[in-house]
């Protein structure tokens, strides 16, 4: 063999060892860092070599669509209502550009990037049909659908940012065409007009929509499955029946979602089809059986109790059908209520998504603040106030599109460690830094981080409004943290109020030189009545001193000889006897 030969045959070999690296590098690339499609098998939710995933998931409410109640205004309700009411106050024009604005603002990459920090492993997408083709009653030609590409652009930089945190997206149709129910908000359906039920026309734009879908991401493994229908509530065998609940057969439901999981296998094989009940999800009767190998079925939560009796007849349904379930939406309650959930399902390998990522109000991740300007508008529409001038209200409603941002909202660790950590551990952490040198004042409000009876304790905990003869509310104030302590605003800040006998509170604080403290706490009490204790442990010991608070005005009750270590100590305040309210209290060194 001549040396031409020879070097030929080395080259060849050179070639074939960098094309097998190369290959097992991208292999080993995909593995560590690539996303394979979901699928269902069995009663498990899996990627594609088989390994279960359990979907920790946010819902993005507010954003493609409006409810009204998420921003104080329940009383108008529907999208396009809330729409009119900004028109009169400023201009057509302007209430478009607010709109535009608002999808820009609303939810960005920094939304995306902090979820995924949080915790987060995947995002729903309420989708508004509106943002993607126009309604059937404005279309040019009869029966043909005009695509825009607003909505499919939005999607595209949502994926892409999923993509960037290794984070699922999941579809959901929130707002189908002509409204999927006799809930208004949540599908932004007018009621002069033809339902999803009563028009084939907006069925059948339905269907084309989720094609159109499909076809666009159908090779997109980030994609994490299509909820193909949100929260129908509808009776079709009994139209007093306005919620769905009493529906036996669900007929027309049914062969709905089967025209719709067909025209998405004719152009996407691999994505799970996620299907819902009527009764907002959860009325399965009539739906059986399935008709798709991939599917997985949603049920959503809200305001009963988290034991196993609350979600037994899905368990049962996915047994007997051997179909995976997914908590598709929940929320809207107190820290406690969320931390029970999330254990309820996840111990039944089930994952979630929660209802929302922000609004006005403390119980989700971020809290949109309520301005004055703000307030001031919606005094008038809701009929407290007079109309303000059109450039106050631009001016207002501007403000307002600022302070949807994430950096200019409000952010409640307090719910993300309630949905993660403690799901995990009973530790308590505390809330903020409590660093006693000589002196230090910690207000009331800032107890630790940590669930019922380990950071706390308060009788009424959680809202169970969907749970008969159960009237309770967590926290009654509605400010600062969404634990069960009652909390609510005042001129420099908040206190605790509504205190009962035997509800507590822990601080953890760190003390930086060992010896006798004074406990100083600041207090008031309208009916001139209450007891605490403070009670600190140290390593081995606790000292209770009963104090009565008796004044109505702030006023400070004096605790003395209290023994710190240097370092990590607990203090707990119990209330011996309620009804007074509790502002600070102040360490001070001997």
């Amino acid at each position: 063999m001549n040396i031409k030969a020879k070097r030929l045959i080395q080259l060849k070999a050179y070639r074939q060892l960098v094309l097998s690296l190369l290959t097992i590098f991208l292999l080993l690339s995909v593995k560590s860092n690539g996303q394979t499609f979901l699928k269902a098998q069995g009663q498990f939710i899996t990627d594609a070599n088989g390994k279960k995933v359990l979907l920790r998931g946010m819902g993005l409410g507010g954003w493609m669509l409006q409810e009204g109640y998420m921003f104080r205004l329940g009383n108008v309700g529907q999208q396009y209502r809330i729409k009119a009411k900004i028109e009169e106050v400023t201009s057509p024009a302007y209430a478009q550009q607010f709109y535009d604005k608002w999808l820009t603002n609303h939810t960005r990459k920094i939304d995306v990037d902090s979820m995924a920090s949080w915790g987060f492993n995947s995002i729903r997408l309420p989708m508004h049909y509106g943002l993607y083709t126009l309604p059937v009653d404005q279309e040019p030609v009869t029966g043909q659908n005009t695509w825009i590409e607003k909505g499919f652009a939005l999607t595209d930089s949502l994926l892409k940012w999923c993509k960037a945190n290794h984070m699922y997206l999941i579809f959901d149709l929130h707002a189908a065409p002509g409204g999927q129910g006799n809930d208004l908000a949540i599908s932004d359906r007018d009621a002069a007009k033809p339902s999803l039920w009563d028009s084939q026309a907006n069925q059948q734009k339905m269907i084309a929509l989720w094609k159109k879908l499909a076809q666009r991401y159908a090779n997109e493994p980030y994609i994490g499955g299509y909820d193909i229908i949100n929260e129908p509530n509808w009776g079709f065998e009994k139209a007093d029946d306005k919620r769905g609940t009493a529906e036996t057969k669900n007929v027309q439901l049914r062969q709905l979602m089967v025209n719709i999981t067909n025209a998405i296998r004719e152009v996407d094989k691999k994505h799970i089809i996620i299907i819902e009940g009527n009764g907002f999800g959860n009325n399965y009767n009539g739906i059986f059986p399935l008709w798709d190998n991939n599917m997985v079925l949603s049920f959503h939560k809200y305001g009963n109790f988290n034991n196993d009796g609350s979600i037994q007849n899905f368990l049962k349904m996915s047994k007997e059908h051997n179909v995976p379930l997914w908590l598709g939406e929940s929320g809207e309650n107190s820290n406690t209520w969320f931390t029970e959930a999330i254990k309820l399902v996840e111990g039944h390998n089930i994952g979630w998504s929660w209802w929302q990522e922000k609004k006005i109000g403390t119980n989700n991740p971020l809290e949109i603040k309520l301005t004055p300007s703000y307030q001031k508008l919606l005094n008038y529409w809701n009929g407290k106030g007079d109309k303000p001038a059109q450039q106050e209200a631009i001016a207002a409603l501007d403000e307002f599109l600022e302070n949807i941002k994430l950096e200019n909202t409000t952010y409640h660790r307090d719910v993300t460690d309630a949905m993660f950590r403690q799901v995990q551990s009973s530790a308590t952490v505390p809330f903020k830094k409590h660093i006693v040198t000589k002196n230090a004042t910690i207000n009331a409000v800032d107890y630790d981080l940590g669930s019922q009876r380990m950071a706390y304790y308060d009788k009424d905990t959680s809202s169970y409004q969907y749970t008969p003869g159960v009237r309770t509310q967590g926290n009654r104030g509605r400010a600062y943290r969404n634990d069960g302590v009652d909390i609510e605003a005042d001129d420099t800040g908040y206190h605790i109020f509504s205190i009962e006998d035997s509800e507590w509170l822990q601080y953890t604080i760190d003390v930086k030189a060992k010896g006798t403290y004074t406990v100083k706490l600041t207090v008031s009490s309208e009916a001139g009545k209450g007891k605490v204790s403070v009670i600190t442990g140290g390593k081995s010991t606790s000292i209770p001193l009963a104090i009565t608070v008796p004044s109505k005005a702030w006023h400070e009750v004096v605790v003395k000889g209290i023994k710190l270590d240097k370092g990590s100590n607990k203090i707990k305040v119990i209330a011996d006897e309620g009804g007074f309210n509790f502002k600070s209290l102040k360490i001070s060194k001997n």
